[in-house]
C-alpha cells in the first residue's frame, strides 16, 4: 500500500525542496482539480509541486451537494458529451478510484402528470443508466425502476399524497467532498508530489513575457519561497480571475462565481429510505442521505461579494425550506435545521454569448508562455479537467512525458478496500474498537484505517468518541494533524471531519477538546489553543449572524466580522 505523512515536518520539507530546485510543474490551487492535477503530473513522471493558500478544499470542493453524477438535468440540455463523461468517471471512482470515499446513493423522482411525465422523465432516466452501462464502469449501480405512488410512498412516507402521482427511482453516488480532495494531495505526495498547504503566492516569477515560477509566502512561519518551474497551472477556482491579475494580462475567459447554499437536518425530521429529486422554477433541489442526516440544496445564484466566506442569507434558507415543504407532510422549520452551508461555483463567461454556454463545462488555456490556466467544470470531472491540464502544460517542455495514467492509479485508502470490509468483524476484535466504529473508520480511510487504529493501540484514550460529535473518534483529530494536514481547529472540524454543520452547535462543544488533541501534534501552548478556539466560535456566530440577514450584502457584511485566524 503506497501512503504518506502530510504533517508539519512534511509540510516545511515540501516547501523547501520545492525552492531547491526548478519543478517540471507547479500547480496553484488546492482544491480537487488543483489537487487532482498535481496527481496527475507527479504519476507521469513530471517533478510537481502544489500550494494552497489556505487549506485542501476549503473553498468550492469543501461546500458542493457531495454529489459524484452525471448530471441528470443535462440531458434535458442535450448535453449528452458532458454526461457522458461525468458518468464515465462515477463509474472509475465507484470501482477503482474511491471505493472507500465513494458510495451508490438511491433518488426518488416524484411524478406529478399522469402519462406523459412518466414518458418523459422515464426516457431521460433510461437514457442515462445506457450511457452509465455504455462506458464500461456502470455496473455496480443498480438500474432504475418505475413506481406506483402507492409504493412510492411506502420507501418514502414523508411525502404528501397530494405531491405525486407515481415516482420513478434511480441511482447516482456521494462523496465527502473535503476528504477526497486530502486524500488526493496525499496520494500526490506518495508519488512525489512536494505539497504545501497555508503557501499562498503572492506573484508569480517572470523572465520576459514567460512565467518562470511564483513567489509564494508561509503563512504558518512567514518567509517567502522562490519556486521556479518550467510550467505553471493555475487551478484556483472562483479566484482564477485573481489569480490571473497577478501577471497583468487580460485572460480569455472569466470565471463567475455562482451562490448555492445546503441544509443539513437530522435524519428523522424526514420519514424516508431513499434521497429526493424535486423540480424547482429555476433547476432542481435535492434531499440526499448522509449518515445520520440530510443534506437539502440547492441555489444557483450570482454572487459578487467576499469569495472566502460565502454567506448563505436568511432568504435562502427560506427558499431551500419553502421548496422543500412543498413536498413534505411535515414541514421543516428552522429549529430543525442542523447546519447551513455556502459555496460558490466556478462558471465560466466569456466574453459573448456564444461562449457563455460553456458555463458547467471546463476550459484549458495558455494565456501566457509557462503559464496554463484550467476553469469551470464539475466535481465529478475533475480527473478529466486535470488530465486537460497537464497535457496543456507538457506542450510546454522540451521533452517526451508519458500519457495520463490516473484512471488506473487508486487513490489512498482505496487498493484493498473491499477484503478490509469484508474483515471488519475480525479487525473490530484484534483493536477492541465496536464494528460499527469500524465500519465509520473503513469508510473515511479505507485500508488507512489500520494508521488511525494504530494510534488507539498507543493511546487508547484515543478510541473514546468526541464530546459533543460521538460519530467521530478523538483518534481521528490526531491522524487529522499529524497525517493528512490539517493546521487549525477549523480544518478539522469544517472539513476532516464535518462537525461544523452536523451538530445543532456547529462544533462549539466539541472545540476544545479538538484543540488540545491537536495541540501537541502541533506544538501549540495554551495561549494559542484558547486562540484557535476563540477564532473558531466568532467564526460560527458570525454564520448564525449572517443566516438571520435579509439579503446577500448584509449576510456578507455579517459573516466577515469573524477574523480568520491566519488573516487573507
Amino acid at each position: 500500500m503506497r501512503t504518506t505523512t502530510l504533517g508539519p515536518t512534511q509540510r516545511a520539507a515540501a516547501l523547501t525542496r520545492m525552492a531547491e530546485k526548478e519543478l517540471d510543474i507547479l500547480v496553484v490551487g488546492g482544491g480537487v482539480v488543483g489537487a487532482g492535477t498535481a496527481l496527475d503530473a507527479a504519476t507521469r513522471g513530471l517533478s510537481t509541486g502544489l500550494v494552497e493558500a489556505r487549506d485542501w478544499a476549503v473553498g468550492t470542493s469543501s461546500r458542493s451537494s457531495k454529489l459524484i453524477h452525471g448530471g441528470l438535468r443535462y440531458l434535458e440540455m442535450l448535453d449528452f458529451g458532458l454526461v457522458r463523461e461525468a458518468l464515465k468517471e462515477r463509474g472509475l471512482l465507484l470501482e477503482r478510484l474511491a471505493p472507500h470515499l465513494v458510495r451508490p446513493v438511491p433518488f426518488l423522482y416524484p411524478l406529478q402528470h399522469k402519462g406523459w411525465e412518466r414518458v418523459y422523465a422515464g426516457s431521460g432516466v433510461a437514457l442515462y443508466d445506457a450511457m452509465s452501462l455504455s462506458s464500461g464502469h456502470g455496473r455496480g449501480l443498480p438500474l432504475h425502476r418505475h413506481l406506483s405512488r402507492k409504493h412510492a410512498l411506502r420507501i418514502a412516507p414523508a411525502l404528501r399524497k397530494d405531491a405525486l402521482v407515481g415516482a420513478l427511482q434511480y441511482y447516482d453516488a456521494q462523496v465527502d467532498d473535503a476528504r477526497l480532495v486530502a486524500t488526493l494531495a496525499r496520494t500526490a505526495a506518495s508519488y512525489g508530489a512536494h505539497v504545501a498547504n497555508q503557501a499562498r503566492v503572492t506573484e508569480f516569477l517572470r523572465e520576459g513575457e514567460r512565467v518562470v515560477g511564483a513567489r509564494v509566502h508561509d503563512a504558518e512561519a512567514g518567509g517567502e519561497y522562490d519556486v521556479r518551474a518550467k510550467q505553471v497551472v493555475n487551478a484556483t477556482g472562483v479566484w482564477t480571475d485573481d489569480t490571473q491579475a497577478l501577471i497583468a494580462e487580460r485572460g480569455q475567459f472569466h470565471v463567475r462565481a455562482s451562490k448555492g447554499i445546503h441544509l443539513v437536518v437530522p435524519k428523522d425530521r424526514i420519514h424516508s429510505t431513499t434521497g429526493l429529486i424535486l423540480r424547482t422554477e429555476k433547476s432542481v433541489l435535492f434531499v440526499i442521505p448522509w449518515e445520520r442526516h440530510w443534506i437539502v440544496g440547492t441555489t444557483d445564484t450570482d454572487w459578487s461579494l467576499d469569495k472566502a466566506h460565502p454567506a448563505a442569507s436568511s432568504a435562502d434558507i427560506d427558499y431551500v425550506l419553502d421548496h422543500v415543504n412543498s413536498v413534505l407532510n411535515t414541514p421543516l422549520t428552522r429549529d430543525d435545521v442542523e447546519g447551513v452551508y455556502a459555496g460558490l461555483r466556478p462558471l465560466l463567461a466569456g466574453e459573448s454569448d456564444a461562449t457563455s454556454k460553456l458555463s458547467r463545462e471546463h476550459t484549458v488555456a495558455h494565456p501566457v508562455p509557462g503559464l496554463v490556466v484550467v476553469a469551470g467544470g464539475k466535481y465529478t470531472t475533475y480527473r478529466v479537467m486535470a488530465k486537460d491540464a497537464v497535457d496543456e502544460a507538457v506542450h510546454g517542455l522540451d521533452r517526451r512525458v508519458a500519457p495520463c495514467c490516473t484512471e488506473d492509479v487508486p487513490l489512498a485508502g482505496a487498493e484493498g478496500y473491499q477484503a478490509e470490509w469484508n474483515a471488519r468483524a475480525r479487525t473490530a476484535a484484534a483493536s477492541g474498537v465496536h464494528v460499527a466504529r469500524i465500519e465509520h473508520l473503513l469508510n473515511r480511510y479505507g485500508t488507512l484505517t489500520e494508521e488511525v487504529l494504530a494510534l488507539i493501540a498507543d493511546d487508547p484514550t484515543l478510541a473514546a468518541p468526541l464530546t459533543g460529535a460521538d460519530d467521530y473518534l478523538r483518534a481521528e483529530v490526531v491522524y487529522a494533524a499529524a497525517y493528512e494536514g490539517a493546521r487549525h481547529l477549523d480544518d478539522v472540524l469544517a472539513r476532516r471531519t464535518r462537525i461544523s454543520f452536523e451538530t445543532f452547535d456547529r462544533g462549539t462543544r466539541s472545540a476544545r477538546e479538538v484543540a488540545e488533541l491537536m495541540a501537541p501534534v502541533l506544538g501549540w501552548d495554551a495561549n494559542q489553543i484558547d486562540k484557535e478556539v476563540e477564532y473558531y466560535e466568532k467564526r460560527v456566530e458570525a454564520e448564525r449572524e449572517s443566516q438571520l440577514q435579509p439579503d446577500d450584502l448584509t449576510a456578507d457584511a455579517a459573516r466577515l466580522g469573524a477574523p480568520d485566524i491566519v488573516p487573507l
